[in-house]
Parts: C-alpha cells; structure tokens; sequence
C-alpha cells in the first residue's frame, strides 16, 4: 500500500463545545492536557504529526478513535477525529479515501447518542453517499459497470464454467440464483448453455425477490417481473427454452419461503438438475451472534445459527450442484475495533483498484466507491439486525458445508484456464489461486475473493 504524503498541523486546543460533547460523550470526565501524548506516541517523541502520514499510524488512530467512543472517553475522541478528518481526506489517495470512509463511519456511530452542528457537514456526505448507493441502473448500464472488474466477474466465470460441466447431457435444469447483482450472470450462461454439444437444456431460473427494506447496492431500475422477460427474450434469440419466476423471501429468515417452495417442487420434479447459484448473498444471513440477539428472550434459549439452517435445508433439496462465492474476509467479530482492524485490511483492496480503472471524478467511480462505503458504514456503524455485512472467510464457509453434508466438488483445470484468461482482461494486478478446494482471486497478492463448488455427499 501507498504511504500518505500529507501531514497535518497541531490539533487545536479542546473547545467545550467540541466533537466530544457533540456525540453525547461524557463532557464531566477530566480534559486531558496537551501534554498527553497521541495513542502509539512514545512520552519523550518529539516528532510532529507527520508520522501519521503511514499506514499503520492511520489504522491505529481509527483502533483508538473506536475505542474513545465506545468508552465514551469525549476529549480523547475529540483529538483523534480532528487529527484524522484534516489528514483523510475523502478525494485524496486510496488510503486517504478509505480512511475517510472509516472516520464517517465511526462518527456515524458516534453521532447516535448525540448531534451537534459540527457534525452537519458529516451528515450531509452521509445524505450523498446514501443518494450515490441507491443509485438505479439499467440492466445494460449494471452489466458494463461489474465489467468493470473481476470482483464479480471470477465468481460468475468459475461458477458458470462448473455448473456447465455439470449439467453435460441433462435436458432440464433449475437455477437458482442467489445473487446480489440481479441475474447479471445468467446472460454467459445462457450462452454457454446454448452451446451445447448435445443442445441446449430447458432452463427454468429461481430467484428471490428480497423484501428487506434497506438493500444493497448496486440498485437495478426495473422490476424483477420486467427483467425476467428480458431474459426470456435473450434466451429465445439463443434458441433457449426458459422459464423465470420471482419468489418474495429475503437472508434475513434463511429464505424460508423460497426453500419451502423448493421443497414441495423438488418431490414431482425429481429428474431435473437443481443448481444453487450463490453469488455474494450467503453472508447476509444472519450468523449465530445475531442468533443470540435474537433469542435473548430467554437465557435458556440455544444460540440460533440461521446459517446452519439454511444449509441443511438446502441439502434436503439433493441439489446437483451448489456453487458459492463470497469474499475473503471476516466481518463477523462482535468487538467494534476487531471488526475494524479486518474491514480496514480487507477493504483498502476496493479502493486500491479502482484507480486502475475508473478516472478521479467520473460518475462510475463515484457510484462503485459509495457502494464500498456503504458496506463499511453498515459494519462500523450499526449492530444487530442491522448490521447485515458478516463476511465469514473461506475456510470457515468449508467447514458449515460439510457440517451440513456436502463435500467439495473442486474446479477441473479447463475452468482454471477459464478464469485466468478473464483476468487477463484486466489490470495485472489481479491473480488466481487454486487451491485443494477453491478458486482465490486476489490483488496485488492478497486474497479477495473465493469460488468454491458443492455436492451432496
């Protein structure tokens, strides 16, 4: 990662009117003096705050931020948030920027004791990231805005290249697809089903149509109803048979309508291949300490492991094949600053990119940074049910997999192949790793990014 060029002045002297007090802290506590050193400084350091033009430095003044506000200490949150704001900037470099994005976030959380005029200004940035995250696409416009990058775009490779292998010979196939991007990937597959030696299979394609009130981004500015006939319609021009239905059900009750649906099917349609298809979505089920939230009615009451239930419903089904992807990292911590340390080392990796593609100031830039935003307002900012951005890494999906009954499926090396020649559309920073059971994309190294692919055992 890029170091930070810009350093930034002496912090002005505490005022009583300060942040501290404008977030609902506790203003009865002592003021510290300023002699008191900066968090991480050594007493007897004479050096100026341009130290904290590192990266390192800049994490650990937002560890310190988070843990002032959340032991309500005002003077010290005071410091930190004014040190911080004057050297992230949110148009300056990719760490500055995510930087920036943490600070908001943290101010966001901190702004739900209190509200004070200097937080006005926050606020209003808030406002815009929130117009910039609602934005609606067409479905022409999202599909050239996800090929932008491989961040989607490996997951839909790896996943359509196994399922097609899967499926060779079969003549009627049911997708479901779980997907955060609103069937963006079926066109590819449509078309490499079409292709079939043998002809292309009847196709009938699942999808839920999330009832939550707050979504995630990216936004698609047509009904589901409208989108499946286009699909329909695109099949048909592939001399595709296909059949698209929309079932209202949501992560947040494991899609319990839409299983259930599966369910009743699945006992007069035994001859049909059932393709689970989850793209990004599976972590917005709620894991096991929203579970304990949830149930905290009763202290007897077993942690509920939504997660759990959801995977040995889907393997009631005997699909054919489930394929899942998700990205690399861990979300799910309940401690604020252990959640903070994984998000910040994970999420530098979005604004890293995107310099390589997307010009300062375009609108497209704009659209993907407050999407990432977003997400690190919802993990920062919010708890319970609505902290609905819990990533788990990779290893731990593999063991809820086969805790649930499934055994890995792997990844031939033709859809290796596959994947790396989609890379080799993008900038050179992005790479592959195969792996005894999955598919890593990674940036610059880093993982980022797993495909794995599931059968029942």
């Amino acid at each position: 990662m890029t170091q930070f060029t810009r350093s930034a002045p002496a912090p002005p002297p505490l005022h009583p009117n300060g942040v501290g007090l404008c977030l609902g802290m506790d203003a009865s506590k002592p003021s510290l003096s300023r002699s008191r050193p900066w968090p991480g400084l050594p007493v007897s350091s004479s050096k100026s705050l341009g130290s904290l033009n590192s990266v390192n430095y800049m994490e650990q003044l937002l560890v310190n931020c988070a843990n002032a506000v959340e032991s309500n200490d005002a003077t010290l949150a005071q410091q930190i948030l004014w040190v911080l704001n004057n050297i992230a900037p949110p148009d300056g470099d990719s760490n500055q920027r995510l930087t920036s994005a943490f600070l908001r976030a943290l101010i966001a959380r901190a702004s739900k004791t209190g509200s004070c005029k200097m937080l006005t200004a926050v606020a209003a940035r808030a406002d815009a990231d929130l117009a910039l995250h609602v934005h609606r696409f067409s479905a022409i416009d999202l599909a050239s805005f996800i090929d932008l990058t491989p961040w989607h775009r490996f997951g839909y490779t790896a996943a359509n290249a196994t399922i097609a292998e899967a499926v060779e010979g079969v003549p009627a196939i049911h997708i479901v697809d779980l997907t955060t991007t609103h069937c963006m990937q079926m066109p590819t597959l449509i078309d490499l089903l079409a292709n079939r030696p043998e002809g292309p299979p009847l196709i009938r394609l699942t999808v839920p149509s999330l009832t939550t009130t707050a979504p995630p981004p990216p936004m698609l500015d047509m009904s589901y109803d409208e989108l499946g006939s286009r699909l329909v319609n695109f099949a048909r021009s592939r001399n595709v048979a296909m059949e698209f239905r929309v079932i209202p059900s949501d992560p947040s009750d494991a899609f319990d309508s839409l299983i259930e649906q599966l369910r009743v099917e699945r006992l007069v349609s035994e001859d049909e291949a059932v393709i689970v298809n989850c793209q990004m979505l599976l972590h917005y089920i709620p894991e096991e300490t929203v579970g304990a939230i949830a149930t905290t009615m009763s202290v007897n009451s077993p942690t509920l492991s939504v997660r759990k239930m959801f995977l040995e419903a889907l393997r009631g089904l005997e699909p054919t094949l489930v394929t899942v992807v998700d990205e690399d990292a861990d979300f799910t911590e309940s401690d604020l600053v252990g959640r903070l340390r994984s998000a910040f080392n994970y999420l530098w990796i979005p604004y890293d990119t995107v310099d390589t593609f997307l010009p300062r100031g375009s609108e497209q830039r704009r659209w993907y940074e407050a999407g990432v935003r977003w997400k690190i307002g919802n993990v920062i900012a919010q708890e319970g049910l609505q902290r609905v951005e819990r990533v788990e890494p990779k290893g731990r999906w593999a063991q809820r997999m086969r805790a649930a009954g499934f055994r890995s499926a792997g990844f031939t090396e033709e859809v290796a192949v596959e994947v790396k020649s989609m890379l080799d559309e993008h900038a050179a920073g992005w790479g592959l790793k195969k792996e005894e059971e999955e598919l890593v994309l990674t940036w610059k190294g880093h993982d980022v990014v797993f495909a794995a692919a599931w059968v029942p055992c």
